[in-house]
Order: C-alpha cells, then sequence, then structure tokens
C-alpha cells in the first residue's frame, strides 16, 4: 500500500504566513491522531554547525512544539554530539551552538537537551531484531526515553548520505557517539599522533584493553578494541576519531538499522523541509548556495516514503545556475527510480541513497510508495 506524504509549497497570500501554513500541514497530515497528553515528546532537528546558514529557523521548530503543547504534550528540542571534532562535539558547546543558532528556550518556548549526554556517553542499546549490521543500535538516552517521537529535518545534500533527510535525522541523529562510530566505521578507531599528549583518559576510560599509552602516545590495540567509541568521546584533544572506513551503501542501511531503533514501539512523525538545498550537510561550517530553488514542506507518518517524495521533488527542480549541481554529468550511468536524472548522484557520484530507502523498506519501517496530497 501507498503511503500519505502532505506537501505544502512556499508561495503565501497577503495576510497569510510560512508558519500559519507549517501548521495547516502537520494538521492536516494527521499529527493529531497521536495522544500527546502528559508524555515526553522528542522533537528531533539539527541546530547547525556554527557558521552555516542553511539549517532550518527555530520558528518552525516553535509552531511544531506549540502545537504539541497545545494538545497536553511536553516537547523538548533535542540532538546528539557529534562524533567529529567541532562545536557540537559535547553538550556544553552543542547547546552554545544552538542557542548561537536561535534555538533557545526563549525563542522556542521549550527546552534544548543533548541526548546523550555531556560527552556523547548517555545511550540506550534498543535490540532490532532483523537488523543486518547493527543487533543493538546504541541511541541518546533522552530520545530513547522519550514517549513519542517527531522528527524535523531539513533535506539537503550529504557528501557520504547522497542527502539528509528524514532518515539521516533519525538514524545517524540519534545515535551516540559510539552509535555513529558503528555506523560510520567497519572497525577500530585511529589515533593522530600530532594530536596526542598521552594524557591517558583514552585508556582511564577503556572498559576493554583496548588502547595503551607507549612513549607518550595513545596506541590502539586491535586484538582487544571492540569499537565503542568511549575514547573518542573521552579525548581532550580530539586525536582519536574514526576511520570513516565503512562502504557508503552499507552505512545508509546501518542508519536505517539505528532509524528503526528509534521509532520502534512509539508513535511517531516526521516533517522535512524542502528548502535551501545545500549540497552539504548543516554539520559543515559554512554552506554553499542551493543546488535547486526552494521547494516546499513534507509531512508523513512514513519516513521512508517522506524521503522519497522529497527526491522525487528535488529532480523535478531546474537546477540553480553556478551552484554544485550544475554541470556535466553522465546521466546514463545513474541508477534512477522516477526520473531521467538523479541530483543528489550528480552532486555527490560516489554516494547510493537508494540502498538505505531498501533496508528501511525491508526493515518494514515504511514504503518507498506514495501518494502526494496537497496543501494550501
Amino acid at each position: 500500500m501507498k503511503s500519505e506524504v502532505y506537501f505544502a509549497d512556499m508561495h503565501v497570500t497577503s495576510g497569510n504566513s510560512l508558519l500559519a501554513k507549517f501548521d495547516r500541514l502537520i494538521t492536516q497530515a494527521g499529527i493529531d491522531k497521536i495522544d500527546f497528553t502528559d508524555k515526553f515528546v522528542a522533537v528531533k532537528v539539527h541546530f547547525g554547525e556554527v557558521g552555516n546558514l542553511a539549517f532550518l529557523r527555530q520558528q518552525y521548530a516553535k509552531v511544531l512544539c506549540d502545537h504539541i503543547k497545545a494538545r497536553g504534550g511536553k516537547p523538548f528540542l533535542t540532538d546528539c554530539n557529534t562524533l567529529y571534532v567541532g562545536y557540537r562535539n559535547n553538550a556544553l558547546n552543542h547547546l552554545d551552538a544552538a542557542y548561537i543558532n536561535g534555538y533557545s528556550p526563549l525563542s522556542t518556548g521549550v527546552h534544548t537537551i543533548i541526548a546523550d549526554g555531556l560527552r556523547g556517553t548517555d545511550e540506550r542499546a534498543i535490540p532490532v531484531a532483523d537488523a543486518q549490521y547493527c543487533p543493538e543500535p546504541k541511541i541518546g538516552a533522552a530520545i530513547a526515553e522519550a514517549d513519542i517521537f517527531i522528527s524535523l529535518s531539513h533535506f539537503k545534500g550529504h557528501v557520504v548520505a547522497g542527502f539528509g533527510g528524514s532518515l539521516k535525522n533519525i538514524g545517524m541523529g540519534c545515535g551516540s557517539k559510539a552509535g555513529k562510530m558503528e555506523m560510520h566505521s567497519s572497525g577500530t578507531p585511529r589515533i593522530s599522533e600530532s594530536k596526542c599528549i598521552g594524557c591517558g583518559m583514552c585508556v582511564k576510560n577503556c572498559n576493554n584493553n583496548g588502547v595503551h599509552v607507549v612513549n607518550k602516545k595513545a596506541v590502539i590495540d586491535e586484538a582487544h578494541c571492540v569499537g565503542c567509541g568511549y575514547c573518542i568521546a573521552y579525548c581532550p584533544k580530539g586525536a582519536i576519531m574514526t576511520k570513516w572506513d565503512e562502504a557508503k551503501p552499507v552505512m545508509n542501511k546501518k542508519v536505517a538499522e539505528y532509524a528503526k531503533a528509534v521509532l520502534q514501539g512509539k508513535p511517531n512523525f516526521h516533517i522535512n523541509m524542502l528548502m535551501n538545498v545545500s549540497p552539504e550537510c548543516d554539520c559543515e561550517g559554512s554552506n554553499d548556495i542551493a543546488i535547486i530553488p526552494d521547494v516546499g514542506m513534507f509531512a508523513s507518518f512514513d519516513p521512508v516514503a517522506l524521503d522519497q517524495a522529497c527526491v522525487d521533488a528535488a529532480n523535478k527542480q531546474p537546477i540553480v545556475p553556478g551552484s554544485a549541481a550544475d554541470h556535466d554529468h553522465d546521466h546514463e550511468h545513474c541508477e534512477c527510480h522516477h526520473h531521467d536524472h538523479d541530483l543528489f548522484r550528480v552532486v555527490h557520484p560516489d554516494t547510493d541513497w537508494a540502498a538505505g530507502l531498501d533496508h528501511a523498506q525491508k526493515l518494514g519501517i515504511g514504503t518507498r510508495q506514495y501518494e502526494l496530497i496537497r496543501v494550501k
């Protein structure tokens, strides 16, 4: 069966507003079918890296949270810490980034919680019975413990996943540091000797005798390291990092398995904003110009159908002249499903976003078949 995906474009008439249209979209898409009364509601967003201006404005999150509060819910905005060393690598800096980019309680009316704690180690292992790669995804505790899960995603390009939409926001975004390492890496981390100061924090916080300090430099013991990522979380200099060596189709499948861990057993609803479609993720400290014009807002109970609908809508758009997508491309070798070209393979030719959607469909998260319903 096809899933319903609701769509509203970015046009408004005098006296109307995009925020009012956004509220109509989520209402007509059926968000009120969820009983929010006295429930903790995790609203998963990407706060944007400091210096990036492509991330979603906080006003959309406020409308969404106001809608939930009016129906008796207890929403909070949330994300998990990043695996790489950056502004959002720990909860304190992550909150600073959120507030700098407008996601403060004063502007949104709700609290902002970093779901996997101070260092990215506050996690819950959630079994996924039919997982092929990740039998027990490690999910940020606050997200795992919420009663209801809502994703609000900026749909854009991504150098590894092809695009970042609902599934990426849910799966990768809700993984703890150990979870993100599991998705990005097929094995153990690596150490930058030039950054390592030999402080021993990695040794102190390793439960598996997987790292040692030799001649004032940390060394990974491949025979004992289990790839838990705790050394990454506790290194004060960012000297320990993932190898980023997982094959891109496999990574997208792992993301789908993490998404299932987040969603299974609890009510959930999803929104994608297909606007300011930058070629790279909002994790970057800057952003290039959009590769297509703004398209609109999409909402559904099915994140797989939602992402597919956004891909299809993006592929119908003209490419912005001078953008990262504006170059010659051999469409003959592009694996497409509904159109004669694949915008996100144009920008990132070695990615395979379809692998993630196909795997999510097999896992029962949703379907790639959808009915698009327009909201005015």
